[in-house]
């Protein structure tokens, strides 16, 4: 907490040094006394935002949305949501919902929790859907902006519920667009490999899945799902790295699972085959070892068999199950590729036409 409260008013003394400089620009080379209005009204629009009017955006904003951002709680665990519709359907990281089927859910106008049941979960994409036994009034749908338009530097607010302390604000900026991340499968992550992640240096902690990562224009751009981990501090969470699903998934996915009640169009490349991570004789990872072929999938017409060794995907080198995701994570079903593969010692490649997931 008080890591963003300093970088706010970090912001906030930058802001304020930038109209000063303007200020002091305008004194040095501005207009002759007995100018008229027009001219300093044209110098006022052309001054930098201040951090008032930056902190008034703020609040705007907050006040728009968080009454759209929920606490789940389940048995177990607990995380945040977002209001998709008003038909009570709230959307939700699938590792929050984990393999539970029912939910107290804490909206913003709801003194009491309300109940709430899943649609469906897709690990796949780390998205769930689950929908409120009865609707209150009041309860008001998020507005999902465009990521597909989200720039590197744009401000985001990302809402939730961290630690348990629901309607929580954090602030950052977008540091990064179109970042493949894998998840882990311990500490109840759903192991996805998820494409075209919004990476943000808004702090996303334990209980932020789920919730929302807002632009200054009060619109959800992602889903906080996770904050990268460093290994070298044993596993702990690396400041300021968090990843967010992005607002066109995001919508993809939930509409499909409340018009169809599942995924029936995914994206998602596959090869159609289950395998394995294997080692060479230093025990470093060396591929992935086909250990069965769905039955005219793409693997098998394109002629992979049980116990070939994947070793690339297009000019991708392949080592673990986790590269061979994060490479088909960047193709889509119907593109052409070349796996290389390795069978009874011989190097062999082949071309694949990828299905999907």
């Amino acid at each position: 907490m008080d890591a963003s409260r300093t970088r706010a008013l970090r912001t906030a003394v930058v802001c304020v040094a930038l109209v000063c400089c303007a200020a002091l620009a305008g004194g040095c080379t501005g207009p002759a006394a007995g100018a008229g209005e027009d001219t300093a009204a044209a110098t006022r629009a052309a001054a930098p935002m201040s951090a008032e009017d930056l902190e008034q955006r703020f609040r705007r904003v907050i006040k728009e949305v968080l009454p759209s951002v929920v606490q789940i709680q389940g048995r177990h665990d607990l995380g945040s949501g977002v209001v998709y519709d008003d038909k009570g359907h709230i959307v939700t990281n699938a590792h929050v919902v984990g393999t539970e089927k029912t939910f107290q859910v804490t909206t913003a106008n709801s003194e009491e929790p309300l109940t709430a049941s899943l649609v469906y979960s897709y690990p796949e994409q780390d998205l769930a859907v689950i929908r409120l036994n009865r609707i209150p009034a009041g309860l008001r749908p998020a507005v999902f902006g465009d990521s597909d338009k989200v720039e590197v530097g744009k401000i985001v607010l990302a809402m939730g519920s961290p630690l348990g302390l629901s309607s929580s604000v954090t602030q950052g900026i977008v540091s990064a667009t179109g970042r493949t991340v894998s998840e882990g499968d311990e500490g109840g992550g759903t192991g996805a490999t998820i494409a075209n992640m919004v990476q943000t240096s808004a702090d996303i902690n334990p209980g932020n899945s789920g919730g929302a990562l807002v632009d200054l224009d009060g619109q959800v751009i992602g889903i906080p799902t996770l904050a990268a981990a460093d290994p070298s501090f044993g596993g702990s969470a690396a400041p300021g790295i968090g990843f967010a699903i992005p607002a066109s998934m995001v919508r993809t996915v939930a509409d499909q699972i409340i018009r169809e009640g599942k995924v029936v169009d995914s994206g998602r490349a596959a090869l159609g085959i289950t395998a394995r991570t294997v080692v060479d004789d230093q025990y470093r990872p060396a591929g992935v070892a086909v250990v069965s072929v769905v039955p005219g999938g793409a693997a098998d017409k394109a002629g992979l068999q049980a116990g070939d060794i994947i070793t690339a995907v297009g000019d991708e080198p392949i080592t673990t199950i986790t590269s061979l995701s994060e490479a088909l994570a960047a193709q889509k079903p119907g593109q052409r590729t070349s796996v290389t593969f390795e069978r009874e010692g011989d190097e062999r490649k082949t071309e694949v036409t990828l299905g999907e997931q």
